[in-house]
């Protein structure tokens, strides 16, 4: 089923003569604000940044709230390697995502949203910019939206380049003019977020899927895909396949479903897959669905569904180093198990593909793990190793022929 790419074919796909009337937005208004929660709990949509929470909950946190002022924030700061979702919906339907955002800034008693964009996606920016003004030209945005009494603008704003703003509160910082480190929690965004007042922040996928929800139901959307996270996902597809590329599928259909029905298979043989970036754990199973659920079973995570398909010409001692180099680079420094950890990992497996690692190397690399995992300050530092760990579980005699 296609919901989030419906429009993406269209010639002036981004324009709103294209998108139509913010119908769903009329309906949402015509509802009291605890009902649009009430039929996005329904729809049992869980977040599609990664960490998967279950969205109606947390607009309903940001609901309860009696300070004010509120703020939307859509984060599309997607800096994991092999994602690319967000880029294409901002670039090709972005009056759906700003549609979604007004819904809930209604929904929760906010009066201004914000789309935070990566600095590396210029072109979506000037597209996004464009949308902005041609909804308020439209009377979707500004005073008295639709009906009197309901006011609420949209602000675009923009990342330095650093991953870690993805993280939520790190993003918060960046957005407040500081250097991006991620915040401890609590205080969570929805209590106290941007400026210290309750702020929702949603990935750009989630707030694109509201408008539909609320045109056909939340029962309507939870009967979609998997029952134990209903809906579509958007995949970002690259490697060793025949058609990489962004594909909408249904939750629940299979790693196996994917490559082979949407990317046309493998080029050559099939050797492992990050689910979902590399903050995710290598799998080798094409026949687990693409679910919370399922790859957590298989000890994985569905993440921004950025799906990375190796061959057997791959090195995973050398596609292992690939993702800690990423993480090292990445690490804002701001807690020492992150920090330190993902450099020493690096030197580690930098002496493997040197053939001058050791069996005692495999032992400290899990070692590092379950320290980073247990004390690292955000979800980088407690991922950065998954990719490492799954290599080795998977394809231990590869690092064993490394050893020096």
């Amino acid at each position: 089923m296609r919901i989030l790419t419906q429009n993406f074919d269209k010639p002036n796909s981004q324009s709103i003569s294209v998108y139509g009337e913010y119908v769903a937005l009329r309906k949402a208004l015509m509802m009291k604000p605890t009902g649009i929660i009430a039929e996005v709990k329904a729809s049992k949509m869980l977040g599609r940044g990664g960490a998967a929470f279950p969205t109606g909950q947390k607009w309903e946190f940001a609901r309860r709230s009696t300070d004010f002022p509120k703020y939307i924030v859509a984060n599309a700061d997607e800096g994991e390697p092999g994602t690319f979702k967000d880029k294409a919906i901002l670039e090709k339907d972005p009056h759906r995502l700003l549609e979604g955002i007004i819904i809930a800034g209604y929904a929760v008693g906010a009066s201004e949203g914000f789309i935070y964009t990566r600095a590396e996606y210029p072109k979506a920016k000037k597209i996004l910019a464009w949308a902005i003004s041609e909804a308020e030209a439209h009377g979707y945005l500004g005073d008295n939206v639709i009906v009197p009494g309901f006011s609420f603008r949209i602000h675009s704003c923009t990342g330095a380049g650093a991953y870690v703003c993805g993280d939520e509160t790190a993003l918060l910082d960046s957005m407040e003019g500081f250097r991006g480190c991620p915040r401890l929690k609590p205080p969570y965004p929805t209590d106290s977020g941007l400026r210290g007042r309750p702020t929702v922040i949603n990935n750009i996928e989630t707030l694109a899927n509201v408008p539909t929800i609320i045109k056909k139901g939340g029962e309507w959307y939870s009967k979609i895909g998997s029952p134990h996270s209903p809906g579509t996902k958007l995949m970002s597809v690259s490697g060793f396949v025949k058609k990489p590329g962004l594909y909408e599928v249904d939750t629940g259909t299979t790693l196996g479903e994917l490559i082979r029905d949407y990317c046309g298979g493998v080029v050559g043989k099939f050797k492992a897959a990050l689910p979902g970036g590399v903050s995710t754990r290598f799998i080798t199973q094409l026949d687990v669905p693409i679910d919370v659920p399922s790859l957590v079973d298989v000890g994985s995570l569905p993440g921004t569904g950025a799906v990375v398909v190796l061959n057997d010409t791959v090195s995973m001692v050398d596609a292992a180093k690939n993702c800690v180099r990423f993480f090292a680079d990445e690490s804002c420094g701001k807690c020492t198990p992150c920090r330190e950890g993902t450099h020493r990992a690096y030197e580690i497996l930098d002496r493997f593909s040197r053939n001058e690692g050791s069996l005692e190397d495999l032992g400290l690399l899990r070692e590092l793990h379950a320290v980073m995992y247990d004390t690292a300050n955000c979800g980088l530092g407690q991922s950065a190793l998954n990719p490492v760990i799954s290599a080795i579980d998977g394809f231990e005699d590869e690092f064993r022929r490394c050893a020096g």
